[in-house]
């Protein structure tokens, strides 16, 4: 499975938001054990770093974005891809890159808290919390 992980979930770590934190550390956690299965978007490190060095310092979010271009793959754009995203039907231009961003890819489902704003997404969302759930049942033994 390979996934897009959105900007959200990385400020939950980056940022300890409760009571996210724990799934979407869940989900940077399954990142590291499953090289090249996780991806982020090209914009979203311009977003982390603007929203980090204000809430968390330079350092700080520098150290998280060198921590995710050890594990992540990154999904580039181009104007085709942004045109892609100006016409889908999606109440967020942010959230239509992702999801440009990760079809382009050929990325399965898109990890972010804000499933309702990808309805009409060509990939489909999970949250980080859903995520682990079945990931989790994936990994439990079968008993029986």
């Amino acid at each position: 499975m390979r996934i897009l992980v959105d900007t959200n979930v990385f400020l939950d770590v980056l940022m300890a938001r409760e009571p996210w934190v724990r799934d979407s550390r869940y989900v940077l956690d399954w990142a590291d054990a499953h090289p090249s299965q996780a991806w982020i978007a090209w914009h979203s490190l311009s977003n982390l770093y603007y929203i980090g060095m204000k809430t968390v310092g330079i350092a700080t979010v520098c150290h998280q974005i060198d921590a995710i271009l050890e594990t992540f793959e990154v999904a580039a754009g181009n104007r085709e891809s942004v045109l892609r995203a100006r016409r889908l039907k999606m109440p967020d231009f942010e959230d239509a890159l992702q999801a440009t961003a990760a079809q382009t890819c050929g990325l399965d489902l898109i990890v972010t808290r804000n499933g309702d704003d990808f309805v009409h997404s060509p990939v489909q969302p999970i949250t980080p919390a859903l995520f682990r759930q079945q990931q989790q049942r994936r990994q439990a033994p079968n008993v029986g």
